[in-house]
């Protein structure tokens, strides 16, 4: 209950999707401002790169600056394609172009966890580049 009550003091409680919706519009509109009251002081990102495990970012302070520099980068474009929430659960699958050229683009997913209207976990997945190799068949086991 303390939790809850900390989160109302800077505002209403929101839900799962709204958390999610206004952290997806930061990057969309490279507004970095609508991160406030978002990220939890306790909050861990791990972010897609350096692949295969990411980079592991603890911290509400330390998540909020890694995300503003990603938002405030306006030769990038991060677009939402498909949003699954399920209680305090959200998955976004998103494209994020780091370039003009036709392959200077990557798909992902980002699997994230809210609790008390606030952005407490953020694992980000996607698709890597180069050939990655796969059972040779089904009587591989």
């Amino acid at each position: 209950m303390s939790t809850r009550h900390t989160a109302e003091a800077v505002g209403s409680v929101r839900d799962t999707t709204e958390v999610i919706d206004r952290f997806n519009r930061a990057f969309i509109e490279h507004d970095a401002g609508l991160l406030a009251g978002l990220i939890a002081e306790d909050c861990v990102m791990e972010s897609v790169q350096p692949a295969p495990g990411g980079e592991l970012v603890r911290g509400g302070e330390a998540c909020t600056a890694w995300w503003t520099a990603v938002i405030d980068d306006r030769a990038t474009q991060f677009t939402p394609q498909e949003v699954i929430v399920a209680g305090e659960r959200a998955t976004i699958v998103w494209s994020y172009r780091f370039g003009p050229g036709p392959d200077q683009w990557v798909r992902g997913v980002n699997v994230m966890r809210v609790t008390d209207g606030r952005i407490t976990e953020a694992l980000g997945f996607s698709k890597t580049a180069g050939e990655v190799p796969l059972a040779a068949g089904s009587d591989a086991a």
